[in-house]
């Protein structure tokens, strides 16, 4: 698993400034995707405990999200 780019980032900082102004967008969707950047950082410092712990906070939202529907 790679660290992700600064575009993957910046694209999803766009996404979420869309939805926040716009409301375009699936709640859902980007939580998942900003859960999946988290555990990629995670993943790429492996001695972080803190890094897992927002990851896995961020998981637990997102699959949340989705499952509301």
């Amino acid at each position: 698993m790679s660290r992700p780019t600064i575009s993957e980032v910046s694209a999803l900082l766009t996404d979420l400034a869309d939805f926040r102004t716009r409301g375009t967008g699936s709640r859902a969707e980007l939580m998942s995707r900003k859960a999946d950047l988290l555990e990629r950082i995670a993943a790429a410092q492996p001695d972080d405990a803190v890094a897992a712990e927002v990851a896995a906070a961020a998981r637990a939202r997102a699959d949340e999200l989705t499952a509301q529907g």
